[in-house]
Formats: C-alpha cells, sequence, structure tokens
C-alpha cells in the first residue's frame, strides 16, 4: 500500500513537472505569435495529452485534479477580488450588481435554450453548458486593463462584474449539479439556497478577509506582519473549507477577502512596504503557475471524438453568446441602471467584452472530475468559448476601445488604489 502511496505521488510530481514547464513554452512563444498565453496552454494541453503525445494524463488521479482546479480558482477569484477599487465601484455598483447576477441568468437562460435544440439535451443540461460559459474572467481582463488606458468607469464595471459573476456562476454550476444528482427542482427553493450560500460565503469573507488583514497589518497586535503570502493562501483555503462545511460559497468568500484585502486603506489598515512588494511577487508567480496548471490540463481532457462531432454545433452556441446572450444581458441590466449615464459606445464596448476564461475552465474540469453526464460536452464547448473569445475578442479590444474614443490620456488618469494587499 504505501509503495503504491509513493509511486502515486512521484507520477503526479512528474505530471506537474510537465504541466509546467511546457506552460512557461506556452508563456515564451505568446509574445512572439501575438496570441493569449492561455490559448496557447491549451493548445499545449491538447498535444502533451493523452490525445496526441500522452505525456499528461489527470484520470487516473482524480484528487489532485480537483485541487488543483478547485484551488486554483478560488486563488484567482480570490486575486480579483483584490482589483476592486469601492471608491469607484461605489459609482457603477447596481449596473455590476445586475449584470453579474441577473445578466449572468439572462445569459444562462438564452444559451441553455438555444444548446437544449443544438444538442437535443434536457433543458437542466442545457443551462449547465450555458452558466458555465456565461462569467467572464478576471484573470485575463486584469492584465488586459492594466495595459488599455480605458476609462475607469469602463474599466472598474468589467473587472468587478467578471470577479463577482464568477462567483455567482460557481454557486449556480452546482446547484445544477445538485438537481442532475437527484434532487428535486424548486423555484423558490433555489433561490433561498442561492440567497443562503451567498450571504453565507458574503459573510465569511467579510470576517475573515477583515481579521486576517489586521494579523497582517503594521498594528502591535499583528501576530503574522511580513507573512502576507503565506497567510493569504491559509486564509483561501480555509475559508473556501470552511464555507463547503456549512454548504456556504466558498467562491463568493474568496471574492470579498479580495476585495478587503485590495482596500485596506478604506477600512483604515496598513501594511510594511517591504511585505506588501514581496506578497506581490509571491502572488503573480502562483498565479502564473495555477493558470497554467488549469488551462494546460483543461486541453488534456478535451474529447476530440465529441468537438469533432459537435464542433459545428458548439461553434454555433459561442456565435449566440458573443452576438446575442451577451448583447442582450448588458442591455437589460445597464437600462435598469439610469443613474450610471451609459453612453451608447460604453454599452457597445461592455457587450463585446465577455472573454472566457479560468473560472469557466476550472468548472468544466471539476465537472468532468465528478462525472456530472454530459460533462465531456461541456468541458468541449468550454475549450471553443475560451480559444474564440481569447483569440477573438482579446486581440481586437484595443482597436474598438479606440475607434470608440474610450482611451484616456495618461494625464488624466487616475492612479490605481496603491499598494493592492
Amino acid at each position: 500500500m504505501e509503495g503504491n502511496v509513493v509511486a502515486l505521488t512521484e507520477q503526479i510530481m512528474t505530471l506537474l513537472s510537465i504541466v509546467i514547464f511546457c506552460g512557461i513554452i506556452g508563456i515564451k512563444l505568446s509574445g512572439k505569435v501575438k496570441l493569449p498565453d492561455t490559448v496557447l496552454f491549451i493548445v499545449i494541453g491538447i498535444l502533451a495529452g493523452p490525445a496526441v503525445l500522452g505525456l499528461i494524463d489527470f484520470k487516473d488521479f482524480i484528487l489532485a485534479n480537483q485541487l488543483i482546479l478547485t484551488f486554483g480558482a478560488a486563488y484567482i477569484l480570490y486575486d480579483g477580488g483584490r482589483e476592486i477599487e469601492l471608491k469607484v465601484i461605489n459609482k457603477v455598483k447596481v449596473s455590476v450588481l445586475i449584470l453579474a447576477t441577473v445578466g449572468l441568468v439572462i445569459s444562462t437562460v438564452v444559451l441553455g435554450f438555444f444548446s437544449m435544440h443544438i444538442f437535443h439535451l434536457s433543458f437542466i443540461h442545457a443551462l449547465l453548458i450555458g452558466v458555465v460559459i456565461s462569467s467572464t474572467d478576471p484573470s485575463v481582463l486584469v492584465p488586459l486593463f492594466k495595459s488599455l488606458n480605458i476609462r475607469d468607469k469602463i474599466k472598474q464595471t468589467i473587472i468587478s462584474e467578471s470577479a463577482f459573476n464568477d462567483a455567482v456562476a460557481s454557486i449556480i454550476t452546482f446547484a445544477l449539479v445538485g438537481v442532475i444528482a437527484g434532487g428535486a427542482f424548486s423555484l423558490g427553493h433555489s433561490l433561498l439556497e442561492l440567497l443562503k450560500e451567498a450571504a453565507g460565503g458574503l459573510a465569511v469573507g467579510c470576517i475573515a478577509g477583515y481579521v486576517v488583514a489586521l494579523l497582517v497589518s503594521e498594528r502591535k497586535y499583528a501576530l503574522f506582519n511580513g507573512h502576507k503570502g503565506e497567510v493569504a493562501v491559509a486564509t483561501v483555503l480555509g475559508a473556501y473549507a470552511l464555507c463547503a462545511y456549512f454548504d456556504f460559497s466558498g467562491f463568493m468568500a474568496v471574492f470579498v477577502i479580495g476585495i478587503v484585502f485590495g482596500n485596506k486603506e478604506f477600512f483604515k489598515i496598513t501594511i510594511e512596504h517591504e511585505a506588501q512588494e514581496l506578497h506581490e511577487s509571491f502572488k503573480e508567480v502562483l498565479i502564473r503557475i495555477l493558470r497554467i496548471m488549469i488551462f494546460v490540463i483543461l486541453g488534456t481532457q478535451i474529447d476530440f471524438v465529441l468537438l469533432g462531432q459537435y464542433w459545428k454545433e458548439a461553434l454555433g452556441v459561442v456565435a449566440i453568446l458573443i452576438f446575442v446572450a451577451r448583447p442582450v444581458s448588458v442591455i437589460c441590466s445597464v437600462m435598469l441602471d439610469r443613474k450610471a449615464k451609459w453612453t451608447m459606445k460604453e454599452i457597445l464596448f461592455l457587450m463585446w467584452t465577455r472573454e472566457t476564461g479560468v473560472i469557466p475552465a476550472a468548472l468544466a474540469g471539476m465537472l468532468v472530475s465528478m462525472g456530472v453526464p454530459n460533462a465531456q460536452l461541456i468541458s468541449s464547448v468550454t475549450f471553443m468559448a475560451i480559444i474564440i473569445t481569447l483569440a477573438f475578442q482579446s486581440s481586437t479590444k484595443k482597436y474598438l476601445a479606440a475607434k470608440l474614443g474610450l482611451i484616456q490620456d495618461s494625464s488624466d488618469s487616475k492612479p490605481a488604489a496603491e499598494g493592492h494587499a
């Protein structure tokens, strides 16, 4: 028994080594071929996976696969929360809230309706396709907007929506999985459960975020001062596990922790500059490794038999996502927020911004690991959505923003909130 455990451990370590080296190659290539690194991670995963070279295959390591995907999604959501600036987002909070909730539901239902007819699925399974690919990706959008000097109003709305709707999509996904597994569906009960999960995650995130931020601050009782990176990882793990115990949303909790850490000045908390820089460096490396593992593993899990059978249908679903579901959800959401005073140019840019990325990839991978019916089909559609939205939309973002006159002069831009924690 002990020998088997040692052998399995060595195999997992070997796989992770190959995955990370493959990801580094992808990062190097992305600068030369001018494609997002995430696209290359998936392509490399396909090439190194069981369908081609057979170097990477996690099918016998379900626990390791689930751990990578779950922790990766949680930590990336935490990092997305850190990018939220409460002072800026206060001006468009209604739009963000509606986009991340009502907008996500509208997109899910629209995609579910078309997916049901395109793939001949039951509506509940079709909704699962819709919700997995409906959320946008902070791990792609945050670095994108760091290099794109666009109006703060649009930037903060998009980043906030992407982080919030990832948490909401995660909650809805697992609620649907529960129904598929045999649970009875009741709209009232489902809404109550959704509210409980979200509120519980919100409470855990607020309390844990504030307490831990104090513990790594410069105050005299800051027991963990100087160890912010390590404490952040432990907090993400602990908060997610605590929420799982109480059936709260762990994804919501870690996102809120990120918001608290990222807005420490708002809570009158200060952290040493040296510790802050150390945490930033550590976080950037960890995020890069997690993104590599999630996307490369997704590439290895693509079912080419299904993709070859349904690639036209998957392409149709992604087209509906970009040209129907997203525009409808944006229009229905922003029209309810008159105070934000959205212009048509800003609305057009919001419609075009909906890159699919890490959280949908992680959710798709989790569904495959859990053996959910039609999970391979969902993974294939997710793969198609990621490739097309990243290659097609991300590469045209700067051009569209310039055409719409949404780029602001450097002298007009406000400096980012100092020292996101």
